[in-house]
């Protein structure tokens, strides 16, 4: 008799595991991926969009094309997960029986959930570059902009791929450089932490380069609220920018799925133990991805390690083994500063983001937490490593599921 994996999202963490899973597991297992879309896109993607770098076409593929042959594809929305009963339940009523089910159902901007945001001046004067439309958008603006005031604000923490308003900031830098009107601009960086980052390393080294590229910094900014018609932006505090353009990375949520099936917590990410990736909710339902609660960065590096301990948990649980508590927060993610550059970090839950080499200890050839070409030159191979390998549940050698002190320079 044949037993069920139901996987929720077909996204990065959700496509990569029926990969996995279907090279791993015998014919007797059948393996089922839902998600409501047509399209697989390539999210690192978005940031280059704005500036011409990369088109649309370049990063949105069929979502079939990378569901491998003997997993079935259902395209639906689902209404709600019962754990009690072990099944998943779609907007038309049809169920879908699960014995072992991995939630991969990502997160999402929530822009509505700060006052005046959403109101007509969304993807005219205020954008986001977290979805392909608003990314479009800012780029459309940005080609016809003569200049002014651009303030790029967090509104609150976690988001997904922390990383990447920093990188907005120091490309919209280079961009306007480039066509001879950066004296026209001025760059705003409104974040309501205290520093670039989250990791006091980083930190350190990102705010120099904002200040060395002229980008003001507006630490512990809150965001409350968005006055589109007289162009500002209000933190709880009182405190009050203005912008010409706001580029703004809204809340970040999860699945409204987990609130409906009531086992997400309180911006709907699933409780999740940070070390075997077994959600709290029930022993056979685990979670992947941007979708957990888990204290790691919502990115695509943590997914792909997550998704070799995770494999190996969940046949550990077919077979009745206890499962291991292996994943350690590994992330490393390339920064753009703008002009062919890049930075790269390299951490987990327990080590900040330090100097040294990567891959390789003392050769490198990337260096971590220091501008390089070939730092650049990595960030731009990410995409064809993307489509040819990590969706596609390939393992990439040289780099392990979890972070290694090899080549890494840290204090006494």
């Amino acid at each position: 008799m044949k037993k069920d994996i139901v996987i929720l999202g077909a996204g990065t963490a959700g496509t990569m595991m029926s990969n996995h899973l279907r090279r791993a597991l015998a014919d007797d297992w059948s393996i089922t991926v839902i998600d409501q879309r047509t399209e697989h896109h390539y999210q690192p993607g978005y940031l280059f969009v704005p500036f011409g770098v990369y088109e649309p076409e370049e990063i949105v593929k069929p979502i079939e094309k990378f569901i491998p042959h003997g997993v079935d594809l259902v395209l639906g929305e689902i209404d709600r997960i019962y754990p009690d009963h072990d099944k998943v339940v779609m907007g038309d009523g049809k169920e879908y029986n699960y014995d072992i089910l991995i939630i991969a159902t990502g997160t999402n901007i929530a822009p509505e959930e700060i006052e005046g945001m959403m109101g007509p001046h969304w993807h005219k004067d205020v954008f986001d570059f977290y979805t392909l439309e608003g990314a479009v958008a800012l780029r459309d603006k940005l080609r016809k902009w003569e200049g002014g005031k651009m303030v790029i604000n967090i509104a609150e923490m976690p988001i997904k791929c922390p990383v990447a308003p920093l990188e907005l900031a120091f490309l919209a830098d280079a961009y306007f450089e480039h066509r001879g009107m950066r004296d026209k601009v001025e760059l705003v960086f409104a974040t309501p932490m205290s520093g670039a980052f989250t990791k006091p390393k980083a930190t350190e080294k990102l705010d120099y380069l904002l200040k060395e590229k002229n980008i003001k910094i507006v630490p512990d900014f809150n965001i409350m609220s968005v006055d589109g018609e007289n162009k500002t932006i209000t933190d709880y505090g009182g405190e009050e920018i203005s912008y010409d353009i706001l580029v703004s990375v809204p809340t970040n949520k999860g699945s409204d799925l987990m609130e409906r099936s009531g086992i997400g917590d309180e911006i709907n990410y699933v409780p999740t133990d940070r070390g075997t990736l077994q959600t709290k909710v029930k022993e056979n339902i685990f979670a992947i991805g941007d979708a957990t609660n888990i204290p790691a960065s919502k990115a695509g590096s943590v997914a792909h390690f997550e998704g070799e301990i995770l494999l190996e948990n969940i046949l550990r649980y077919v077979k009745g083994e206890a499962l291991k508590e292996e994943f350690d927060g590994h992330a490393n993610c390339f920064i753009e500063t703008g002009h062919g550059k890049a930075l790269l970090i390299d951490f987990n839950y327990t080590h900040e983001p330090v100097t040294g080499t990567f891959p390789f200890p003392g050769v490198g050839p990337l260096s971590l937490l220091k501008e390089s070409r070939m730092n650049h030159m990595g960030k731009m191979a990410f995409k064809w490593i993307y489509w040819n390998m990590l969706i596609t549940g390939r393992h990439l050698p040289f780099v392990s599921a979890q972070m290694t002190e090899a080549g890494k320079v840290f204090d006494d």
